[in-house]
């Protein structure tokens, strides 16, 4: 099968064989792959990884112990937990110290054309969502987690700070539960995305409003981000951080501790809450997408990803 290599900061692509699966495993087809910022950074040396990425999927079961699952088109959630530990015990596998995570940790990636997961990592897509939308399922539920993490009143004013793909999808999540989301970047053909669902958009080119909101959430992808996210939030504010940065970020801690600031660090979430939103059908997904390609082009698509103005790009 042909399947996506990285190593070194270069991407190409490798003859393997087909994995085989475990009791307890489904052997998966790839239909459709996003690439997304953590891929991105691993290219850049994140993780010393090496091996096949790829997280964010939608894919086919081919063979499964459950025989309902073969023929259902399915995401996956991401980190395989041993199941056993005192993290796993507390329900939170996903912080399992013998974890593997998909396509980052220890566990080859979704961009093959065919590879393994947990059946209980596997949850069936709605019929009516389309695959092109299932895709997001992962990131989406990434952005559903700041709800679970911060208790935020209706209506309140949120700024999120970046116009990338998760910045995005996290303004959208926002604004559609009832939040007044506010999103800060640079690209005004980005912002109009998440302008067209509500969001109050803003181009970053000027300067950034200083202690001006209670709840800030950055997902810039940029070393700069939290500093910048700091300076917006007002004293005993919540900065939420959703960039994964390969290297150091510095910054003066005596701002945090003099205003009493609360910052959580905001990772992986639960599919059901993101599921649930695909199939209201109210997300602006389509405009997200950049480009698909074929899986054999992921070289190509990988240096489309990185380009400033994308979004989404697809391995199909």
């Amino acid at each position: 099968m042909n399947s996506v290599h990285l190593e070194n900061g270069r991407v190409s692509i490798r003859q393997r064989p087909r994995p085989r699966r475990r009791a307890g495993s489904a052997l998966i087809r790839l239909l459709c792959g996003g690439i997304c910022n953590t891929d991105l950074e691993l290219q850049r040396g994140y993780y010393g990884f090496r091996g096949t990425p790829g997280h964010e999927f939608v894919g086919e079961v081919v063979e499964a112990d459950t025989a309902s699952l073969v023929g259902r088109r399915v995401v996956g959630e991401i980190n395989i937990s041993c199941g056993v530990c005192a993290w796993c015990r507390r329900g939170l596998g996903r912080h399992c110290p013998e974890r593997e995570v998909l396509g980052i940790v220890r566990r080859p990636g979704a961009f093959s054309e065919y590879f393994v997961l947990p059946e209980r990592n596997l949850h069936a897509i709605p019929a009516s969502v389309p695959t092109e939308s299932a895709v997001f399922t992962e990131p989406l539920a990434a952005a559903c987690e700041i709800l679970e993490q911060v208790s935020l009143p209706r209506g309140a004013q949120v700024a999120i700070l970046g116009d990338g793909k998760l910045g995005l999808l996290v303004a959208q999540v926002l604004q559609l539960s009832g939040k007044e989301a506010h999103l800060f970047g640079r690209h005004m053909q980005k912002l109009a995305i998440a302008d067209a669902v509500g969001v109050k958009v803003r181009s970053g080119r000027r300067s950034l409003p200083a202690r001006a909101f209670d709840w800030v959430v950055e997902a810039t992808g940029s070393p700069e981000g939290l500093r910048q996210a700091v300076s917006m939030v007002r004293p005993r504010g919540t900065v939420v951080i959703k960039s994964t940065v390969h290297g150091l970020v510095s910054m003066d801690a005596a701002h945090i501790v003099v205003d009493e600031i609360t910052i959580i660090g905001s990772r992986c979430g639960r599919f059901e809450p993101a599921l649930r939103l695909l199939r209201g059908g109210r997300l602006n997904l389509a405009a997200m997408i950049t480009a698909r390609l074929p899986l054999t082009e992921a070289p190509q698509a990988f240096d489309l990803a990185a380009a400033r103005r994308s979004l989404k790009v697809l391995l199909v």
